[in-house]
């Protein structure tokens, strides 16, 4: 049977329409990059809104490493120290003291954060704000308190 008039068997069908290719002998006039388009480049993998960031939450609470930078806290430090003595006086800093202040620092930091969270879960929200960080060092007391 003899295809019809006027239509044109769709690529990899026989005339027939039995679904067998059928070859054409001989070079096509079509190039390689019209006959056989490049395969769609695969989906770049992409987490669920959220997940990236509990998983950041699960590798901090279980590290015991310092989070900021020691040079920049130690410049902090002796700058604020600085500001502290007479004009002219030159004070040292011993790393481990430097350090101490850092381990002390974060702690508090983190305890902060702490009662914030828990004053913004307060309030049923879980963004936390400017007002649960001031709610949390008033009920905290003039010292800040550590546990």
């Amino acid at each position: 049977m003899a295809p019809k008039r006027g239509v044109v068997p769709t690529r990899g069908t026989s005339s027939r329409g039995r679904g067998g290719r059928r070859s054409t002998g001989g070079r096509s006039s079509l190039g390689n990059n019209q006959r056989d388009p490049l395969p769609t480049p695969r989906k770049k993998h992409r987490y669920r809104p959220g997940t990236r960031a509990l998983k950041e939450i699960r590798a901090y609470q279980k590290s015991t490493d310092l989070l900021l930078r020691k040079l920049p806290f130690a410049r902090l430090v002796r700058e604020v120290a600085l500001s502290m003595v007479p004009s002219g006086e030159v004070m040292r800093w011993q790393s481990q003291a430097i350090q101490a202040l850092q381990e002390a620092a974060e702690a508090f930091l983190v305890h902060l954060f702490e009662d914030t969270n828990l004053c913004a879960i307060h309030a049923k929200r879980v963004t936390i704000m400017q007002k649960d960080i001031q709610l949390a060092r008033r009920i905290r007391g003039s010292w800040g308190g550590s546990g």
